[in-house]
């Protein structure tokens, strides 16, 4: 299983792109995108030139930085001629969101879409078997619902957080996981509906967790809490424990 982190910024970041990850499976090539917000198809399309790579969609919750770029995912990938269903996956009222946000972005688009659009939608604790995964979910505690996602394929797992503090259900979600990408918009402190670096390293030590992944950091935090972010990470006595920069790609 390979990770390519495509973003790893918040939604004001000028530097690292919305978070976002691509995850590629084993021999069978299964490719999964991990949210779409307003810079993933620009980062996705500069190193994809084939329509039809792309298998699934998962969307965490509905914040802009999170979900807004699929107008644009979807307007390229008609451009280029995709002629491959694409499997939607997210929590309930994805099909709607996803039409609401299209015919804002271009009226009457949908129609002339000539790959068929398959939508999936999950609940706290559901589960999927889709595209070469498995899929199993979990809420986070966010200002919208969002659920955590954890993608199991050839014995390795990713857990990803999308935005939100841990919650139990989400630690145990994560327990096992090769790796865990969780998002940690402050380093110290705590801010409502958001984890902190403190609490994702904790997460990770009760996770058991070979790798650690941390994204989504505030961009003023992540440049002026440089030293305190070293300190935690040197700290932890979690060696697979680290920032990722965007582009940056992993084999588990």
């Amino acid at each position: 299983m390979k990770v390519h982190f495509l973003g790893v910024g918040e939604a004001c970041d000028p530097e690292r792109f919305n978070t976002s990850l691509l995850v590629l499976s084993g021999s069978k090539n299964h490719y999964i995108l991990l949210d779409c917000g307003f810079t993933t198809p620009h980062r996705y399309f500069a190193d994809c030139s084939d329509p039809d790579q792309l298998d699934a969609l998962w969307i965490s919750h509905f914040h802009g930085d999170h979900f807004l770029g699929i107008p644009l995912l979807l307007l390229r990938f008609w451009e280029m001629g995709r002629t491959k269903p694409l499997l939607l996956v997210g929590p309930p009222g994805l099909p709607e969101k996803v039409e609401k946000a299209l015919d804002l972005a271009y009226p009457s688009f949908l129609g002339k879409l000539q790959y068929a659009l398959q939508f999936s939608q999950l609940e706290d604790g559901g589960s999927l078997q889709a595209a070469g995964f498995l899929w199993q979910v979990a809420a986070t505690e966010h200002s919208q619902p969002c659920l955590a996602l954890r993608l199991t394929a050839g014995g390795k797992s990713v857990f990803y957080s999308g935005d939100g503090r841990p919650t139990l259900a989400t630690a145990n979600l994560a327990k096992g996981c090769t790796l865990v990408v969780h998002e940690a918009y402050r380093v110290v402190g705590q801010i409502a509906n958001h984890g902190s670096l403190a609490e994702c390293l904790v997460l990770a030590r009760q996770a058991g967790c070979e790798k650690l992944a941390i994204v989504h950091v505030a961009h003023y935090e992540r440049e002026r809490e440089k030293v305190e972010i070293r300190r935690l990470l040197r700290e932890s006595g979690l060696p697979g424990v680290f920032l990722p920069e965007p582009g940056e790609m992993l084999s588990l």
